[in-house]
């Protein structure tokens, strides 16, 4: 056979096995995924959902012009930690051994040893992920020899705001590495705050080591009860030396983009969960940022917080990976804003909606939260499908193309369709459950809301109300109708009560 012959064949024989079915075809580049998290942020605030606001927000305002803003989002506890858990798990927190309230900064470790989270998945379909920012999960500080018989005496008591003490700061081994942190849950790298910025340790560890001991201490600030968790408030604690209150939102922005730029010219993908601990309190807006709002010092540092995410997307536009990465932005419950607060500056935080952060009211959960994925999502897209933060983690398993296993993300419904505009795929959105910090239970399904008892269950008088004869022991309200929670149609409406009280408890035996 002469080389015409050979070669002849060799062509013949590529043609056929590039034509076989079996050729596995180059698979598509996965998305990185940023996933930003302001804290305590209300609807109301965002001037793209509130155009009366006193606060100015471009910058988030834009990102919500380069995707799809929800007007229908909740965030599935009304207060921080219990949200937290949900987001990076797909479930529930009061299914947990935290049934209500929050840790404290020497709060034990939340998320069960074998439970999958959002960094966990991610990684093991080739994902980099990284944490950055407040982590309030609890972390599992080494005891001293001399106080581990009182870690074990009991489990801990709740403060009047629902803040759940696990242990003494003098107990605290510091020299030594937590023994469960957010490495031991998926995470590649983290560099975190332990809890919010007004509770005590005031350090930072990365990779679960603190980057420096907390051998001062502080004796807090405004601690007066007139302003409690307002202007520049922080309670008594450990701090290291060079801890500075101001300097931490622009801390994390600044990690935040160095690993971005690390990580983007990677072959895989990364997963940043950056939850900022801003505008929680203390409110420490920097000096170019006092003074520049309508709505006082909370004003300015939001104001601040949109300054420094527009400075961080602008490292994302500029590292040259916006085009494949989704960007998420919300916010972990609603404000802490009282009513005289709302007439001083003639500001609703929470918009047209009832209540602040800690209620099971409208204004304790709904938040502003927008998707950005270029050539995928429309932009200035809008959606009143109603979702929760514990969606991320279906959500994410379907940009991925995999399915969850039956016992990770149980409280989870991928919105994925919604943002891609499938109308093929698109289905009923799941019933909702809300929770409020002193465990008051509501469920949404279509236009109906139903709690179960009367009162706020958290910082709004009165907040439990014990109902007199022939009074609704709850309420109910229809939200297309009456969107600010104020005509209680639970007695007019005994099947809808019935038929959402079964959904709910359905749901919680789950």
């Amino acid at each position: 056979m002469n080389r015409f012959h050979y070669g002849f064949i060799a062509i013949f024989l590529s043609f056929i096995f590039s034509c076989s079915p079996d050729k596995k075809e180059a698979a598509p580049e996965q998305p990185n995924i940023i996933y930003i998290l302001a804290d305590d942020l209300g609807y109301g605030d965002v001037s793209a959902y509130n155009p009366q606001s006193q606060i100015k927000t471009p910058n988030i305002d834009q990102l919500a012009s380069e995707g799809m803003r929800f007007t229908d989002a909740h965030s599935p506890s009304s207060v921080c930690t219990p949200t937290r858990y949900g987001i990076l798990t797909g479930r529930y927190c009061w299914r947990t051994k935290l049934p209500q309230g929050v840790l404290r900064g020497y709060g034990k470790a939340l998320i069960e040893k074998d439970r999958e989270t959002i960094a966990s998945l991610l990684k093991k379909n080739g994902y980099t992920t990284g944490v950055i920012g407040k982590w309030h999960l609890g972390v599992d500080w080494v005891v001293k020899e001399e106080f581990r018989d009182s870690l074990k005496n009991g489990k801990g008591d709740w403060n009047e705001f629902g803040m759940l003490r696990q242990m003494d700061e003098n107990w605290i081994d510091f020299s030594q590495k937590p023994t469960d942190g957010p490495l031991n849950h998926g995470f590649d790298y983290s560099y975190i705050l332990p809890a919010s910025l007004d509770m005590q340790p005031y350090c930072y560890l990365e990779n679960d080591i603190l980057t420096e001991l907390p051998t001062e201490h502080t004796p807090g600030n405004e601690l007066n009860s007139a302003s409690y968790a307002t202007g520049a408030f922080w309670r008594p604690g450990k701090i290291t030396k060079s801890f500075d209150f101001y300097d931490v939102l622009p801390n994390f922005i600044r990690q935040a983009k160095t690993f971005v730029q690390s990580h983007a010219k990677d072959k895989k993908p990364f997963f940043l969960y950056l939850p900022l601990a801003a505008p929680h309190s203390p409110w420490v807006p920097t000096e170019n940022h006092s003074g520049k709002s309508g709505a006082g010092e909370y004003g300015d540092f939001v104001q601040m917080v949109d300054d420094q995410v527009g400075s961080f997307l602008k490292t994302i536009d500029q590292s040259g990976i916006s085009d494949n990465t989704i960007v998420v932005f919300t916010s972990d419950n609603g404000p802490f804003w009282k009513p005289d607060y709302i007439e001083r500056f003639n500001h609703r935080s929470a918009a047209n909606y009832k209540g602040m952060k800690a209620d099971i009211h409208e204004g304790g959960h709904r938040i502003p939260f927008m998707v950005r994925w270029p050539g995928k999502i429309e932009p200035g897209s809008q959606s009143n499908f109603t979702t929760t933060l514990t969606n991320l983690m279906a959500t994410t398993a379907d940009v991925l193309g995999v399915k969850l296993q039956a016992n990770a993300g149980e409280d989870s419904q991928s919105i994925l369709p919604i943002l891609l505009d499938d109308k093929s795929k698109i289905t009923e959105a799941m019933p909702v459950v809300h929770h409020s910090s002193k465990a008051f239970f509501a469920i949404r399904k279509g236009d109906w809301k139903l709690m179960e008892k009367q009162g706020s269950g958290g910082f709004s008088i009165p907040v439990v109300i014990e109902p007199k004869e022939g009074e609704p022991i709850g309420q109910l309200y229809n939200l297309k109708d009456d969107p600010s929670e104020t005509i209680n149609l639970y007695n007019d409406k005994p099947e809808v009560v019935k038929e959402l009280l079964v959904e709910l408890n359905k749901i919680r035996n789950r």
